[in-house]
């Protein structure tokens, strides 16, 4: 297993307050990585530190070797990082199709597009049933299916993804956490999962970094971090 992302001892700054303050962490091939924490803990900055939304302070971030930190988030897409962003951003007026072709900007194999667009189809069969829909009349649940299939039409090697049960019915929550387990054993895919939902993302992922106030307090694998007393106190609301 390579290491696919690196993340080395990043500032960010938000002003002068400081967002993240020397945080590392790593996601290697094949691996699914949480970032657990509370509200304002540092989780998304990560995401924008990497995807290049917020410039660092200090530090480097590197892609597969290559140093990517100041690099454009279109560069990003193509270099095989995607991002699905908190608050299910989809483009309301498009139809459910139109909204998934947008993710495969960056592509031209056209028979490629076809076979990916049917495996995100049958990986999400309620975007299937709501194909020629308009997205902005779907259920939040259903947008944060179609941005994570959106997300897999660019077919990334690294999917980052912030807070995808945020807003969702609890039933659709597990249909997203078993579709993020899938997508990263079937289809190959990294992800580093960002999510408030501790419980749930220490159980579909095989490492975690616990933050607080941009720091690293905790890391180490998933099913250890959900037995440590500490988590469970800090990030799980008592006993599971």
């Amino acid at each position: 297993m390579g290491e696919l992302l690196k993340v080395s001892d990043v500032e960010l700054y938000y002003d002068h307050v400081y967002a993240l303050k020397g945080v590392s962490l790593n996601v290697n091939e094949g691996e699914t990585v949480a970032l657990i924490g509370a509200n304002g803990a540092g989780k998304s900055s990560i995401l924008r530190a990497i995807t290049g939304l917020k410039k660092v302070r200090s530090g480097e971030i590197h892609f597969q070797g290559h140093r990517i930190d100041g690099t454009r988030p279109d560069e990003l897409v193509r270099m095989g990082i995607a991002m699905v962003p908190e608050g299910r951003r989809v483009f309301s007026y498009m139809t459910v199709r139109d909204n998934l072709m947008m993710g495969a900007f960056t592509r031209t194999d056209k028979a490629e597009i076809a076979r990916t667009l049917d495996m995100v189809l049958g990986r999400f069969p309620r975007l299937k049933e709501r194909y020629s829909q308009t997205a902005g009349t779907m259920s939040g649940g259903e947008q944060q299916m179609l941005v994570i299939g959106r997300a897999l039409m660019a077919k990334p090697k690294l999917l980052l993804l912030d807070e995808p049960s945020l807003g969702v019915a609890p039933k659709l929550v597990q249909d997203i956490a078993r579709s993020i387990v899938a997508i990263n054993r079937d289809e190959k895919v990294s992800v580093l999962l960002v999510e408030q939902n501790s419980r749930m993302a220490l159980r579909i992922s095989q490492r975690a970094y616990a933050l607080t106030t941009g720091k690293i307090a905790l890391a180490g694998h998933s099913a250890e971090l959900l037995g440590d007393d500490r988590v469970k106190k800090l990030y799980l609301g008592g006993e599971i």
